[in-house]
């Protein structure tokens, strides 16, 4: 072979190489700036703004008004005002007929959503298209349909909802974390100021159009941006009556502690290090995708992932052959191009965590293989990456990474199995791969896990209640469960009996 030909094998396309898919932009309408949505309307935030970025490109995308105290207390005035004279005294077939409103509208939009989500997010379109909008609208559909039998949702007859709530989201799921929060709490009748993350404020500022063009009242939601401050003045107000928070188990426990004592109820829905387990009888080919979808979707930014793989020890050597071979197919970079299966980390400060953390599994003597990605050049990016031999005690074993990050581990029993799944801080989800049916609902009734998947993994309906145990934090979402979270009891009890039965 000839100099010539060799350079032209070596750039010979190989069954990877897919030509550029990306979605347009031109989708999109947005403005240079966004206020805060408060009563309804668009206002400026009295804080300094900031600006939200693509965390592929590092472009600024938009400038986002800074809500200060000051804001606060005017988006908790304008709620209130609107519990009080409007929503509260609305019937459930009404407040319902707005749920179905917004549902649909979210639908005729979701091109446009899914976009903006993947711009400012870093999630690949084909996720934020396929999985996060779809969802959006079938959380908004199912608690419409909700929102007229709420005698139903196991409190008795005529179930109060509790006023005004105040909802704090994270950045690896804006519009999904906004769906789950605010679609119960408007169904039981409350209104809602909701914080989304600062990294991603720009699917909520949509959403708040949306909710212009459904014509719901003034004042039922509202929307303010900022960072830690914005969110501590907003859960520890005293005219709030229930606080719901998506996010880091640290600042979880920082807002139990606030709200202790105070009266207001609380959801905390917080960090997880899910176990997968994988017996020697799984289905390899369903069990090989059930692992990437489970740590690699939305580049692992999931509390819920499966970033702990337990490996039945005489299938160990074939699942991380297949393994391997298999993130070696997935494709690396823009989060616009419908051919990406890993996008980028949603900011460098995330970044920084994951490369420390994988460092450290290094140095505590675990071995690590990264899949062979092209970096871009600019933006935030971390190859898909495994670690082996690694040892229960060892801190990417233990701590949250939210990356996309996998420790392999093994077990020889199902007793082992159990106990390795159980040696965690955390209690939110995990995974069962096994052929025996038996055998998955033997050892799931012994997981310390909220949401247990069997033979899949990272399955969401808005009919199943999700949360955890330990400290990934306390309550439910979605099901009846997540519409009782923020409904109270009217007082009802059974009518007293004497002897013989009668009263």
């Amino acid at each position: 072979m000839t100099e010539n030909d060799k350079a032209l094998s070596a750039k010979a396309p190989s069954f990877l190489d897919y030509a550029p898919a990306p979605e347009s932009t031109s989708v999109l309408h947005l403005k240079k700036h966004y206020g805060l949505f408060i009563d309804g309307e668009f206002v400026d935030g009295r804080g300094d703004a900031f600006t939200t970025i693509s965390p592929a490109t590092e472009k600024e995308i938009a400038s986002i008004s800074n809500a200060n105290n000051a804001d606060v207390d005017a988006a908790i005035a304008a709620a209130r005002k609107a519990y009080d004279r409007t929503w509260s005294k609305l019937s459930g077939a009404d407040r319902g007929k707005y749920l179905f409103r917004i549902a649909r509208l979210v639908q005729e939009r979701a091109r446009e959503l899914a976009v903006a989500e993947s711009l400012d997010n870093g999630k690949p379109i084909k996720e934020s298209r396929d999985v996060d909008v779809p969802l959006v609208a079938a959380w908004f559909f199912y608690y419409a349909g909700w929102a007229d039998k709420l005698d139903y949702a196991g409190l008795g007859p005529n179930p109060q909802s509790l006023g005004v709530a105040a909802q704090v989201i994270p950045w690896n799921f804006p519009l999904l974390m906004l769906a789950w929060k605010i679609a119960p709490a408007l169904a039981a009748g409350n209104t809602v100021v909701i914080k989304p993350a600062e990294t991603t404020p720009l699917s909520a500022m949509i959403f708040a159009e949306i909710l212009q063009q459904a014509d719901l009242p003034k004042g039922v939601v509202n929307i303010v941006t900022g960072a830690g401050d914005t969110g501590n003045a907003l859960v520890n107000h005293p005219d709030v009556n229930k606080v719901a928070f998506t996010g880091s188990t640290g600042v979880g426990r920082a807002i139990a502690k606030s709200v202790a004592g105070t009266g207001k109820k609380v959801t905390l829905e917080l960090g997880g290090k899910a176990a997968n387990i994988v017996f020697d009888d799984a289905p390899m080919d369903q069990a090989i995708e059930g692992i990437v979808n489970g740590i690699f979707f939305n580049q692992g930014h999931v509390c819920c992932a499966g970033s702990r793989l337990l490996v039945q020890e005489n299938v160990h050597d074939e699942v991380v052959d297949r393994l391997k071979a298999r993130l070696s197919t997935l494709r690396m970079g823009d989060p616009l191009d419908k051919n990406t299966d890993i996008g980028a980390i949603n900011s460098k400060a995330q970044l920084d965590r994951i490369r420390e953390l994988s460092n450290v599994g290094e140095a505590e003597g675990a071995e690590r293989w990264t899949a062979d990605c092209a970096i871009p050049e600019n933006g935030f990016w971390f190859a898909p990456t495994i670690f082996t031999n690694v040892s229960t005690s060892s801190r990417i074993a233990r701590e949250e990474v939210f990356g996309p990050v996998l420790s392999v581990l093994t077990f020889r029993t199902p007793a082992e199995a159990i106990a390795k799944a159980n040696n965690t801080p955390y209690g939110l989800s995990a995974g069962i791969w096994s052929e025996k049916g038996s055998r998955v609902l033997a050892v799931a009734d012994k997981l310390r896990a909220g949401v247990i998947w069997a033979n899949t993994f990272n399955r969401f309906d808005p009919a199943s209640p999700f949360g955890g145990y330990k400290e990934s934090g306390y309550g439910r979402e979605g099901g009846r469960h997540g519409l009782a979270a923020y409904l109270e009891s009217a007082g009802w009890a059974a009518p007293a009996v004497t002897k013989g039965g009668k009263k």
